[in-house]
Formats: C-alpha cells, structure tokens, sequence
C-alpha cells in the first residue's frame, strides 16, 4: 500500500519551506520502518523506489509544478527509471534523500534522487519524468512558461545521454 500518512506528513513538513528554482535540491528525511524490509531485513527495492515519491511530490510543490498541474489539468507520469543500489539501509535507519531536476529534452524530465545513511550514499535513481495533458505529453517548455519561468534546457550530462540513447535501443514492445 502506498503510504500516504508518510506522503502527507512530507507536505506538512515541508509546508513553509522556501519555493525552490526548478534546478534546486530539495533534501528531506525519512525513517526506514520495519514495514518498509525484505526478507534479509534490510529496505526493499521497491519499497525503495515508492520512499523516493516522498522526496519527489515535496520537491514537485516547492518548485510550483503541483499548482501549474492542477491549473491546467495536467498529470505527472514516470517514463522510466534507472536505479543503482550500493549499501544497505536497516531497520530505523535515518535516510537523508536529495532530489533535483536535472535537465529537460522536448517531452521528457530527467531527475535525479538519492539516499543516504549517516552521510553514506545508498541507492541513487534517474527518472524520465513527463507531464500529461489530454492530447499528451505536455512539452517541458510549455510547462516552464506556465510555471512563468524562462529558461533553456540546461546541458545534459553525458551519463544521462548514454542513457537516454541506450534507452532508445531497447525493444518495445517486450518479450
């Protein structure tokens, strides 16, 4: 079950934090619960993935996208994700999570997320990000101007290109 207690609680605390640019790091910190463990006791790779929608949808707010969507009648969607796992994370272990946007193309966000423990990093997620509309995929340009901001894409990051080129190179539909 997704935990919107937790998601809630992330607003609220984030509640009057400063607006952040569309670039910024927003850092916040969660617990690793005992629902949140694996058989070998340490956090779940899923479970992972959905802690890290507690730092995304709190960033999302502070730059002024959750307003833009609901304005406009958007949607937010993920369109794809690349996860690197390095340490474990243990019951009550306090996580410190970064999240920032990185860079954008003509449809698609690219965002960057990661955790750490006690100032050790433990996982890190790119995630290809879309905003949705009901004819689409809404242009990142588009949403930048609703968000009344004007600004180019910045430079992508080599590693986020051999991504999104090694991306373009998988089968679909699958096997």
């Amino acid at each position: 079950m997704f935990p919107f207690i937790r998601l809630i609680y992330q607003f609220f605390r984030h509640r009057n934090d400063a607006p952040l640019g569309p670039l910024d790091t927003h850092v916040s910190h969660h617990i690793c619960w005992p629902w949140d463990l694996d058989l070998w006791r340490e956090l779940n790779n899923g479970r992972t993935l959905t802690i890290y929608d507690l730092g995304r949808l709190p960033l999302a707010g502070r730059v002024g996208l959750i307003k833009v969507l609901k304005a406009n009648g958007w949607g937010l969607t993920m369109a794809g994700a690349s996860v690197r796992y390095r340490r474990r994370v243990r019951m009550f272990d306090r996580i410190e999570m970064r999240s920032r946007a990185v860079c954008w193309d003509d449809k698609f966000l690219y965002l960057e997320q990661s955790m750490r423990v006690r100032g050790e990093a433990t996982s890190h997620v790119l995630y290809r990000s879309a905003v949705t509309g009901k004819n689409g995929i809404v242009p990142p340009q588009q949403v930048m101007g609703a968000l009344e901001l004007s600004m180019d894409t910045p430079e992508t990051p080599a590693w986020i290109k051999a991504w999104i080129e090694a991306e373009s190179t998988r089968p679909w539909p699958p096997f």
